[in-house]
């Protein structure tokens, strides 16, 4: 089993990141293939010695090259993409550097607009999740916003860095296929996108938490996009993703979150939350689930001032 294992792992990262020409990944993906197979088909018999040596010599091989390969400071990123926010907290005041807040006229066509925005961090008011299901009721992309007394939303989302011309592939981007950045930006821009021109199905739940817990989560997405914006990371569809990476945070802020199934399959991640006492204990989850749909109201209402306040109506707060 563990042969096996090994085998389809290193199958894919060669078919995927193999350098030089595509005929060439094939080449040494199926090599590596029949060596695998080789080794399974010999570990019971006599004289199965040459075999395992091959396998372990090519899987040592392929172990060296696999962490000789680093995600790229530099590149021609898709333009959503671009810039990797960076920030400053000055006792209660928080200024970002490259914040989103794209016109869209399309789903793929939008006019850039990376700006600076101040936040007041004694005015944090709230906490909420965002849900875009992507991929049937198992699979969502996470967007975490902070609201303010003042009526600003800064919302953060962890995406794959894609290179211009580039598409996001849940397989290839589990071997090293593109990077991870973490994009700061407005409501009207990261789920008004999902909602008004993808018209993917966003779900809202609003978290019950404390100011103090919500400025330690705030000021954890701003230390690791500083790091970030200095030391790449590959994205990972499974280890390092838009679930896991929050998660992280959360356990680097000193929370103490218990790893689950569903922060892989995170479509559940309400039923998680719920568990967790983080959603309001007077609705179940599935009424939750309804109550915070709020692509219908993002589309009645258009991207336009007060996206944010009309979409929020009729959901219930966390506590």
């Amino acid at each position: 089993m563990a042969i096996a294992l090994i085998t389809l792992w290193g199958a894919l990262a060669l078919w995927y990141r193999a350098p030089g020409p595509q005929w060439v990944g094939y080449g040494l993906c199926f090599a590596f293939a029949l060596i695998g197979l080789r080794a399974i088909f010999s570990s019971r018999q006599a004289g199965r010695g040459p075999a395992l040596a091959l396998f372990a010599l090519s899987t040592a091989a392929l172990l060296g090259w696999w962490a000789s390969l680093h995600p790229p400071a530099e590149g021609v990123w898709a333009p959503d993409v671009a810039e990797q926010v960076t920030g400053e907290i000055e006792g209660d005041v928080l200024v970002l550097k490259g914040v989103r807040d794209f016109d869209w006229q399309s789903a793929n066509e939008a006019t850039p607009h990376w700006i600076t925005q101040r936040y007041d961090l004694d005015q944090l008011a709230s906490v909420d999740l965002f849900l875009s299901y992507w991929a049937g009721p198992q699979m969502a992309h996470m967007i975490v916003s902070f609201g303010f007394a003042d009526g600003q939303y800064l919302t953060w989302s962890v995406e794959v860095r894609r290179s211009l011309g580039g598409v996001f592939s849940p397989i290839a981007d589990a071997f090293k296929a593109n990077p991870l950045v973490i994009i700061a930006a407005t409501e009207k821009d990261v789920i008004g996108l999902r909602t008004n021109l993808r018209k993917e199905d966003v779900r809202l739940f609003r978290l019950a938490t404390d100011k103090q817990s919500a400025r330690r989560l705030l000021t954890e997405y701003v230390h690791a996009a500083n790091v970030l914006s200095r030391t790449p990371r590959w994205y990972n569809s499974i280890t390092t993703n838009c679930t896991t990476v929050v998660w992280k945070m959360m356990r680097a802020m000193g929370a103490r979150p218990s790893w689950d199934w569903r922060m892989i399959v995170n479509g559940y991640l309400p039923e998680y939350a719920y568990d967790a006492g983080s959603l309001n204990p007077h609705y179940s989850v599935q009424e939750l689930r309804e109550l915070g749909s709020v692509s219908p109201k993002g589309q009645a209402f258009g991207v336009k001032p007060g996206y944010s306040q009309a979409i929020r109506e009729g959901v219930p707060k966390g506590r």
